[in-house]
């Protein structure tokens, strides 16, 4: 029984490799979706639909089987709220604004939203939010009072609860993330990894009890300058974009790669294209082999993790979310569009 055993064992190790390749894509497909004079910076993938918000107070879905699209505006007092973080659990949906007051809000049972989280101060500035599962959640913002800003929940998002700067390492004088795409978190399991202005790793083994600090070679020397956005393929891969938004051409350390879960850093086509980018993602069933990165300077992929670049489409962009490894929705200015890879 050995030999046919061993013959198994080969043919499914063999078919997991031959499902996880490259996609080898050469153009991009965009469908506009939805179109307003907002700017849409934050998106999620939920059961059905995508969710996002923007600013203006504006919020929504888009259904994937019919494309309806349903909106609203969320005002405070007088605030009309910028939104650029969101998340969702099996049963709720979450959206968080950036400077002061922040406000996070949670779908209610009414059908409204209503606020389970707000914080005053003229420094605070909250920059993206995601959930490990159901019931623990965790947003980051910028430095405050000497620590990275990191607000977590452990009952569903009914409260939150800053953590300490006892609990966190000493991070960078002023040091924050880019609210620019949602994509400055990933959690895998119980680990995370969030992405900073000093091109920093904060990274949590077990979901934001304790914290230990990475350092990556992306450029940091000014304000401008940082990692945007990071995505992890497995808990080993991982990849981080930016660079400088005020010098969206220049492609000096604006890309890394880690194959150790985020304790080391290479920098990926260091002086080649593509320049700035927003948000950069994994493209699902590849291996790691396929990534796309956005920006307002259009789209680019690669099919070698990250090695090389091609440009696919100079059309704008902040940040994207793949529903599967070929199809993909994208917010930025004035809309949303959903885009096939082909």
């Amino acid at each position: 029984m050995k030999y046919p055993f061993v013959i198994i064992c080969c043919f499914l190790v063999f078919s997991c490799a031959e499902k996880e390749k490259s996609h080898q894509y050469t153009s991009v497909k965009i469908e506009k979706l939805y179109s307003d004079s907002i700017s849409v910076r934050a998106i999620e993938i939920m059961d059905g639909v995508l969710g996002f918000a923007a600013n203006k107070g504006v919020y929504g879905t888009i259904d994937f089987a019919d494309g309806k699209v349903m909106t609203g505006v969320q005002k405070y007092d007088t605030i009309i709220p910028a939104f650029r973080s969101i998340a969702n659990t099996s049963t709720d949906f979450f959206m968080l604004s950036i400077a002061n007051p922040a406000l996070l809000y949670k779908t209610a049972g009414n059908g409204k939203m209503e606020i389970v989280y707000k914080e005053e101060d003229s420094s605070v500035f909250y920059d993206a939010m995601t959930f490990w599962n159901d019931k623990e959640g965790i947003a980051i913002g910028d430095s405050m009072n000497g620590c990275l800003s990191v607000t977590i929940t452990r009952d569903g998002g009914d409260t939150w609860r800053k953590l300490a700067c006892s609990v966190l390492p000493k991070g960078v004088a002023g040091e924050g993330a880019f609210a620019a795409s949602d994509t400055n978190i990933k959690t895998i399991g119980d680990k995370t990894w969030v992405a900073t202005t000093s091109s920093s790793i904060y990274y949590s083994p077990n979901k934001g009890r304790t914290w230990e600090l990475f350092t990556t070679p992306i450029i940091s020397a000014k304000e401008t300058q940082g990692i945007y956005s990071i995505d992890f393929y497995d808990e080993n891969l991982g990849v981080a974009i930016g660079g400088d938004y005020t010098e969206p051409n220049s492609t000096n350390a604006n890309k890394a790669i880690t194959k150790d879960g985020g304790k080391t850093w290479q920098l990926l086509a260091d002086g080649n294209n593509p320049g700035y980018k927003s948000c950069i993602q994994f493209i699902p069933n590849s291996g790691g082999k396929d990534i796309v990165a956005v920006g307002f300077t259009g789209i680019s992929y690669s099919k070698d993790m990250g090695d090389s670049w091609t440009s696919l489409s100079k059309e704008s962009f902040y940040t994207i979310r793949f529903l599967n490894d070929s199809i993909a929705y994208a917010g930025g200015k004035n809309g949303i569009a959903k885009l096939t890879f082909k």
